[in-house]
């Protein structure tokens, strides 16, 4: 099995990348429902370093926060993240993550983007989505991750999603009425800081509403095919000193060389 990552991504490990293949036993759940937990991804030093920097751009940011993708009301919004701390590579360029992202994926695929998300009081919720806006043709084209910074449980907001959904033909429109109420089947990605949560952006997922006001930040480092379009293009949003240094695996995945 090893053997056939590379010929899905041949360009990718021509570079220098090494899969981790220390959570293989996971993948199959993965592949199955849809999602799963990696723990303890994070040490303590990096969650407060990333914590520090959530903080900090926020605040630097102000009413701009959030603005190179979107932002939203009740929901602490960051993007454009890896122009603004060297530190980002540690998510990026994590292996368990890319790993996976080959396996589920099995061809070659870019960043898409990596934002910051943090429900407020109140605020949070999310209708049931796929992040994937065209009709199902049977092959994987998106994967997202969530990087845990403070605990996730469902007082906080945690993402909720429906396994198996990413195996559904059908679009969610036809099956789901209001996408914002609860669903029988629904299971929330509930964990530590410093867990790493990843899921087949097939699947259908939202942000639940934070009723306790307890931080729920995290970062989101989505991942799509090469032949698709980021949801932030790095080649315009990167500044040329942050590109001039980036080694040729961040080149490759961030679609810049």
């Amino acid at each position: 099995m090893n053997n056939n990552y590379k010929d899905y991504d041949p360009k990718l490990f021509k570079r220098g990348f090494k899969c981790d293949f220390s959570k293989m036993d996971l993948l199959p759940e993965l592949a199955s429902n849809g999602f799963i937990i990696v723990r303890n991804v994070l040490g303590d030093s990096q969650i407060k370093e990333f914590r520090k920097i959530f903080e900090d751009l926020y605040a630097k940011e102000g009413s701009l926060a959030g603005t190179e993708v979107s932002q939203m009301i009740g929901i602490r919004r960051l993007a454009n993240l890896i122009n603004k701390s060297k530190l980002f590579k540690q998510i990026y360029l994590n292996k368990i993550l890319l790993t996976t992202v080959l396996f589920i994926l099995k061809k070659p695929f870019k960043l898409g983007s990596l934002n910051g998300h943090d429900p407020l009081k109140g605020g949070g919720l999310q209708e049931f989505h796929s992040d994937w806006k065209h009709p199902f043709d049977g092959n994987n084209h998106v994967i997202n991750s969530i990087w845990m910074l403070d605990n996730f449980h469902i007082s906080n907001g945690a993402t909720r999603v429906i396994p198996k959904s990413h195996t559904i033909k059908q679009s969610i429109d036809e099956l789901i009425e209001n996408k914002l109420d609860d669903h029988p089947e629904q299971v929330f990605l509930e964990g530590r800081a410093g867990d790493l949560a990843i899921f087949n952006s097939h699947l259908w997922h939202g942000s639940y509403v934070n009723k306790s006001g307890e931080k729920r930040r995290a970062y989101h480092c989505y991942f799509v095919a090469r032949q698709f379009p980021q949801q932030t293009n790095q080649r315009i949003y990167l500044d040329e000193d942050v590109k001039s240094e980036m080694d040729p695996v961040s080149k490759y995945i961030l679609d810049i060389d």
